[in-house]
């Protein structure tokens, strides 16, 4: 890679990350901007080791593709934190943080003398950020909570699914990766305040709110009219009884169009207009006033006497067709893109997206989802650089080149657990 850690906006800055997969993502966030993260694992390895799928479908502690995604940009080193000396290695390497991270459940670390407190009493400037389900208080602080649990108490499940049935989540567990990417986001506040004041933050991050910020507009319609929002399936309900489509299927897939009127009339209008060319009578309905039809405007009585002919124009054409007439048309529809299709997208192409990270131990290289943001004259303000720590990599050059204990004492550490 051209881009080193120096270059970029974190680059001055050490993390001690100390989670396990409910937190993975915050490191690795502030590891994509530049930061020196120190990812901490027991001596026998996180858990989030054991999460497939596997390279290979080899489920070795080293081959896990979700430690290898939520961990790239981070060096790893094993510590026992619940050994005396293992406490006494944490607050040595603390003293140098700017940031730690932790997901253990709420009074561990104080449990162990090692929370905030305590922290903030060894290095006073250090921004400690705590990921729990629910946070460090109130009545649900001390529950444990699944993804789909989680998912459930943040409201999202409500909202998803079909109407005639049972509350859905997305497949891949999402509640933790909110609350990791809420912690991100405190972290940098809380660096802001640092960087005034001088004084570190104890940023303590709910799962259960993150995710209660996911929810469109349904916090919105609750508080202006005083109505819940229901799940509709491929419909979204945009006022009182009145919905609209959104998901379609077309002849190859699917893509998504929302039937608007007010200032997006003349998007409603072209879709109209191409369906003439297709051969549809579309009189009845250029003959209703789109223009007057704000948002949630459109009642089910125009919706239903759309729908029929709409979707048979979709099934009728690709993915391909409908986005380029759309662009060409000036039609508010895009396509719904599979995961093959982002591998090889040319937006993502074009802008370098993906980045290949050598795997010596395995002697090959992985291309890997890359930067989420560049600078505005194109340069990288984050980048991938290296790729997940095996079990322990670190140990030596931290523990030995950092902390300056000999290989003698590195070596009686393992052996009695510590490390």
């Amino acid at each position: 890679m051209n881009n080193t850690a120096a270059e970029m906006m974190l680059s001055p800055y050490r993390v001690l990350d100390l989670t396990d997969e409910r937190g993975l993502l915050c490191g690795k966030i502030l590891g994509d901007l530049g930061a020196n993260v120190v990812q901490v694992e027991p001596p026998g390895g996180s858990p989030a080791r054991q999460v497939g799928p596997f390279y290979g479908d080899d489920p070795a502690p080293d081959k896990s593709l979700y430690w290898w995604a939520y961990c790239a940009n981070k060096r790893g080193i094993t510590l026992n934190l619940e050994h005396p000396d293992g406490r006494s290695l944490l607050e040595r390497i603390v003293a140098s943080a700017d940031f730690v991270i932790e997901s253990f459940d709420p009074g561990y670390l104080d449990g162990l003398g090692l929370g905030y407190s305590r922290l903030s009493e060894i290095n006073p400037s250090v921004v400690m950020v705590s990921i729990t389900a629910f946070g460090q208080d109130g009545p649900y602080a001390g529950y444990p909570a699944s993804d789909i649990t989680g998912m459930a108490l943040g409201g999202f499940m409500h909202l998803t699914g079909d109407p005639d049935r049972a509350p859905l989540r997305p497949s891949f567990p999402h509640f933790y990766l909110h609350g990791s990417a809420a912690g991100a986001a405190g972290a940098m506040l809380a660096h802001t305040y640092r960087a005034l004041t001088g004084e570190g933050q104890h940023v303590d991050v709910s799962c259960q709110q993150a995710v209660a910020r996911t929810l469109a507009h349904a916090p919105q319609i609750w508080d202006i009219e005083g109505a819940v929002l229901q799940r509709m399936g491929v419909y979204r309900q945009t006022s009182g009884e009145n919905r609209v489509r959104i998901n379609w299927p077309c002849a190859d897939g699917y893509v998504n169009y929302m039937l608007q009127g007010g200032g997006v009339a003349p998007s409603t209008r072209a879709l109209f207009q191409w369906m003439e060319e297709d051969g549809f009578d579309v009189t009845e309905l250029q003959a209703i006033e789109w223009e007057t039809m704000g948002y949630g405007r459109i009642t089910p009585e125009v919706m239903d006497l759309v729908v029929g002919p709409m979707a048979e124009f979709f099934e009728r054409h690709t993915r391909e067709e409908l986005t380029r007439e759309s662009v060409t048309r000036r039609i508010l529809l895009f396509p719904v893109a599979t995961p093959s299709d982002l591998r090889q997208h040319p937006q993502l192409e074009a802008r370098g997206y993906y980045t290949p990270l050598e795997h010596p131990e395995l002697g090959t290289t992985i291309d890997y989802p890359g930067a989420f943001i560049k600078g505005g004259d194109g340069s990288r303000l984050a980048a991938l650089r290296r790729r997940a720590p095996l079990l322990g990599e670190h140990n030596v050059e931290i523990y030995g080149g950092e902390l300056d204990l000999s290989a003698a004492e590195i070596e009686a550490l393992r052996r009695v657990g510590v490390i």
